[in-house]
């Protein structure tokens, strides 16, 4: 079971890098959190965007993900509802008259909404049919015969992926960090910065939203 070739995992780990590497909603997501609220927030928004990317791996392996390729209905209310959620989290973060994640010195404990980001980024991963359909189209290619069952072998690889961007975020989420904590010693660019963040969303709600299958 799971016995593959040396050019098999050469080509995988190389096309998974790459699509690590690549910009994307996601990343963004977990950049415009960092510059808003430091590492800490950083690294939740990034494990909320890897739970959301574990479920998408669940359905591919499951055969769930089939429905969105086949259905033209699920595909457009997971769309327009991932869509609408994005535009109101941008709304909301545009219309904020302070910055909410300006951090509190004389306040003990976590400065910013942990499980609000989580959940934040859980559901931009989970709302997007994209990801679902890339997990689909993607993950098959690595299918061995007689590797172990279909399933199984499409769970692995899918696993892979987020372990290989185990490796690249959290650096990244180090060096937009220290960014970060120059821009917050200013009120003003706090509030700009959230007001960036709010932008971010909008612009990830209407990309999911002219996305087309």
């Amino acid at each position: 079971m799971f016995e593959y070739t040396l050019l098999h995992w050469t080509t995988f780990f190389s096309a998974a890098l790459v699509l690590n590497l690549a910009p994307g909603p996601d990343f963004a997501f977990i950049l415009g959190q960092t510059f808003r609220g430091g590492r800490r927030a950083g690294f939740v928004a990034m494990f909320g965007i890897w739970t959301g990317a574990m479920v998408h791996v669940l359905m591919a392996a499951l055969g769930l993900s089939a429905i969105l390729m086949t259905s033209a209905t699920a595909f457009s209310i997971v769309k327009w509802v991932g869509a609408a959620y994005l535009l109101w989290l941008g709304v909301s973060a545009l219309r904020a008259k302070s910055a909410s994640f300006l951090p509190d010195r004389n306040e003990a404990g976590p400065s910013f909404p942990a499980a609000t980001i989580f959940r934040q980024g859980m559901l931009t991963n989970i709302l997007n049919p994209k990801v679902a359909l890339f997990f689909l189209a993607f993950l098959p290619q690595f299918v061995v015969e007689g590797a172990g069952p279909i399933s199984a072998q499409l769970f692995l690889h899918g696993v892979l992926i987020i372990c290989i961007a185990a490796f690249i975020e959290p650096p990244l989420i180090l060096m937009a960090d220290r960014l970060g904590q120059t821009l917050r010693r200013s009120k003003r660019l706090a509030l700009w910065m959230e007001r960036s963040v709010g932008a971010i969303f909008i612009a990830l709600g209407l990309r999911l939203a002219l996305d087309k299958r």
